[in-house]
């Protein structure tokens, strides 16, 4: 367990006008079965009660600090909390979701177990209205429960394209550290999780995997959208960041396999971005990215291994011709949008194409669009 000075676990949890959901996110650590912990409540400039319920905890648990800071968003709050961490392993608890009260148990057991640099779980989809409910998102499947692997070097590389669910594990601080796995502070809090994610997957030598639903995520505070232009760009400055950290950090062949799944996970992400954006936006977020697609394919960076036929249309069309593209992505939104979509990007070959995929097919992903295990 953790020496006379320091707990087995730092939890931290980033905080902005939460006040809504904070009572029962901060609970639901005092309800740990497992104790010894310390949690690192970040505020970043909440102007609402947040802050004041946080210190409540503090005042009343010794295992509760408060960090007071400045408003400069998700990606640094993150980083202060990450710095302030004491234990070997470091958990991440977003202030709008609660775990399990099992949760820190079950993933220090299964890390102690495998003497593993991450141990990764399941989480719930949670609704509180207008009826409670908790539905299972599989981001581990059959394959990878139980196992201790290298995910760079394992030939199941279907956990680089599960949803980004950083709070559904825990890690070596050791590891975050020597691996320089920290956030990108850009504004907005969209897509710094998924470049964590990838670097976590991407530098570790031992991951392990249970099955256990292990938090709550909340549904009920989904809803956004993106009208910023400043913030258009950001999942493409993550991505540019994930690059820059492959090139540096790794040798050929794990430089070669993780440019082709960040290349994969690239296209998912700009096209849920895209769906996001104000349609005033959409134009020269296009222009962009597809000239930055074009240049990867140029430099051989694509693994078409691992694009479906509907993913390998969406590539081609971004590069050669994004007002297809775009055309697409409108029939994508109507009625019966799957079926127009491939009729637009490719006619009625594409589209026999993805049915026999469907159908005969096996992905090497085994991801769905929500970034669940299929």
């Amino acid at each position: 367990m953790s020496d006379a000075k320091h707990p087995l676990v730092s939890v931290v949890v980033p905080i902005y006008n939460v006040e809504r959901y904070l009572e029962r996110c901060l609970s639901s650590l005092a309800a740990q079965t497992f104790d010894d912990f310390e949690v690192i409540c970040v505020n970043d400039g909440s102007t609402d009660a947040s802050a004041g319920i946080a210190r409540g905890f503090a005042d009343r648990d010794g295992r509760f600090v408060l960090v007071d800071k400045s408003n400069s968003g998700y990606g640094a709050s993150m980083n202060v909390g990450l710095d302030r961490a004491q234990g070997r392993y470091v958990a991440i608890l977003e202030s709008d979701d609660f775990f399990d009260p099992q949760a820190l148990e079950l993933l220090v057991l299964a890390a102690e177990a495998a003497s593993a640099e991450v141990a990764k779980g399941n989480f719930w989809l949670y609704w509180s209205g207008p009826n409670e409910r908790r539905v299972p998102f599989p981001v581990v499947d059959a394959p990878l429960v139980g196992r201790t692997t290298c995910p760079r070097r394992d030939a199941d590389v279907a956990i680089f394209f599960r949803k980004s669910s950083i709070w559904s594990g825990i890690y070596r601080r050791d590891f975050l550290e020597r691996n320089g796995i920290r956030f990108l502070e850009t504004p907005g809090a969209s897509y710094q999780d998924v470049g964590f994610n990838f670097k976590v997957w991407a530098a570790a030598n031992r991951a392990t995997f249970v099955a256990d639903c292990v938090l709550c995520y909340r549904q009920d505070n989904e809803a956004s959208s993106v009208k910023s232009g400043a913030k258009a760009y950001c999942v493409c400055d993550e991505y540019q960041a994930m690059t820059e950290y492959v090139r540096e950090r790794f040798s050929p062949p794990d430089t070669t396999k993780l440019m082709g799944i960040l290349e994969r996970m690239k296209l998912d992400s700009y096209l849920w971005n895209y769906d996001r954006l104000d349609p005033g936006l959409r134009p020269a977020f296009v222009e962009r990215i597809s000239r930055e697609m074009a240049e990867d394919v140029a430099a051989g960076r694509v693994d078409r291994s691992l694009f479906e036929p509907g993913a390998a249309a969406d590539l081609d069309a971004l590069v050669s011709d994004p007002k297809r593209f775009e055309r697409s992505r409108r029939a994508y939104g109507a009625p019966g949008g799957a079926v127009l979509r491939y009729l637009a990007l490719g006619g009625v070959p594409l589209l026999a194409d993805a049915l026999r995929f469907k159908a005969l097919g096996h992905s090497v992903r085994r991801t769905n669009q929500e970034g669940a295990a299929l």
